[in-house]
């Protein structure tokens, strides 16, 4: 039996030019120093605005020195990093890291200085450690989220007597570990959440950058053949006549004249430079026309798989339309072009001897089906196609999902669903619907 073998990406086609796909994000400069600077300021001001509400308004005693340094150690690292000139530089994930960590040991020897686990304020412990599950690489969530569990343990086996007015106050030996517990369970949590949220969404914003770049590539060279078509046509008249004034002086000017070869020469390229502009002006039209012309849906598959006929396996494309009812026409739109062309390259690059694409129609639908006879899709990455970064490779590329989620997301504007699935004797299977209202008014 056949080993199948894991297929999770469209490569980008071969036959167009490259562009710059972006990768799952780097997580360096994903927050400037101002932004810290800020954060740190305001977490300043609500500890003096705690101090003088308890000292002064509760008239409760506390160690004033020990804090307000405590304090000035955060406003001295502030005004120091905002005397470098990167202060207002996106920060690397290193410096991030190391910015948050100093919070998070000021804010516990503040707790420490003031009751420990016993303080209300201890919940604001998770505060650093939300921001960096947020903005940091899981490597440094996770050092994060240990300092964090390392100060909890610390300031509820060591700490000062909470400040209190009367008897001293002291809870329970069972609650204050029911405390302990809950903040370090809860820090855990909120730090995977937070990162896992923070995770798809960057995937998710790389992937459509990529999608935009896909189209904006195809809009520019659906852009550049008609270009082409009108210079050669604007061309053609001068071109022209300097080809009738050469033939002109040819005739007037004797064999043996010095300058009899210049002219000839003259001549030829004139007819090379008019042969040139008859190709480009032929281009557009081999292409499915100009960009903006209606043609049929046949024709535009031919179009979108064009650039991908160059493997051995074989490429066939027909039609399959109801009785009696014609043919949808379609304008070449570069979603459809680029999403059934990523779609038709994967099946290519997958397929053993064949691929498939069947074209059917009626009044209410149309329907592309694009089938090959190679190892089929993963079971365990089936499910998850359309989603960008899969992170299981395949055997025969580096890819991982990217171009899928392109041509998904290119026709879905369209106003197509796709579908996935595998035939029962091997081999993949795309389904493309379109109402077919929706494709022959689309834009």
């Amino acid at each position: 039996m056949r080993r199948r073998r894991v297929r999770a990406e469209a490569a980008e086609p071969s036959g167009s030019p490259r562009f710059p796909v972006p990768l799952p994000s780097r997580l360096d400069g994903r927050v400037t120093g101002r932004t810290l600077v800020l954060m740190r300021w305001i977490a300043v001001w609500g500890q003096l605005t705690s101090l003088g509400v308890t000292t002064l308004g509760l008239h409760i005693s506390m160690p004033v020195a020990p804090v307000l340094a405590t304090i000035g150690a955060s406003v001295l690292l502030n005004l120091v990093v905002m005397a470098q000139r990167s202060f207002q530089l996106r920060l690397t994930d290193q410096d991030a890291t190391f910015y948050l960590a100093f919070d998070t040991l000021q804010l516990t020897l503040l707790l420490y200085l003031n009751g420990g686990m016993d303080n209300p304020f201890t919940i604001l412990l998770l505060a650093p450690l939300t921001v960096g599950a947020a903005i940091l690489s899981v490597h440094n969530v996770v050092l994060l989220t240990v300092l964090n569990q390392l100060c909890l343990t610390v300031i509820a086996r060591w700490h000062c007597p909470l400040p209190w007015t009367g008897a001293r106050f002291q809870l329970p030996p069972l609650y204050s570990l029911g405390v302990w517990g809950g903040l370090s369970m809860a820090s855990i949590m909120l730090a995977c959440y937070v990162f896992r949220v923070a995770h798809e969404s960057r995937r998710i914003t790389d992937a459509l950058a990529a999608s935009q770049l896909a189209l904006a590539r195809e809009q520019r060279l659906s852009a550049l053949g008609g270009l082409a078509a009108a210079a050669a046509h604007e061309l053609g008249t001068p071109l022209g006549t300097i080809a009738v004034v050469a033939s002109e002086l040819a005739r007037d000017i004797p064999a043996d004249s010095p300058i009899a070869d210049d002219i000839a020469l003259l001549k030829s390229q004139s007819r090379r430079c008019r042969e040139i502009l008859a190709e480009l002006s032929r281009k557009p039209e081999a292409d499915g026309g100009p960009p903006f012309e209606r043609l049929p849906l046949t024709a535009l598959l031919e179009a979108a798989a064009r650039p991908h006929r160059t493997t051995p396996a074989t490429l066939s494309i027909t039609a399959q339309p109801a009785d009696g009812t014609p043919g949808p026409m379609v304008r070449r739109s570069p979603e459809i072009i680029h999403g059934v062309g990523n779609l038709i390259q994967n099946a290519l690059q997958f397929a053993e001897r064949a691929v498939e694409v069947v074209a059917a129609w009626d009044g209410e639908s149309v329907e592309l089906t694009i089938t090959d006879d190679g190892p089929g899709f993963s079971s365990h990455v089936l499910g998850r196609l359309g989603e960008p970064y899969i992170s299981v490779r395949s055997d025969r590329s580096g890819h991982m999902g990217l171009g899928i989620f392109i041509a998904e997301t290119l026709l879905s504007r369209t106003g197509a669903s796709v579908g996935f699935g595998n035939h029962q004797g091997g081999g993949a299977r795309v389904t493309i619907r379109w109402p077919r209202d929706a494709l022959e008014s689309e834009t």
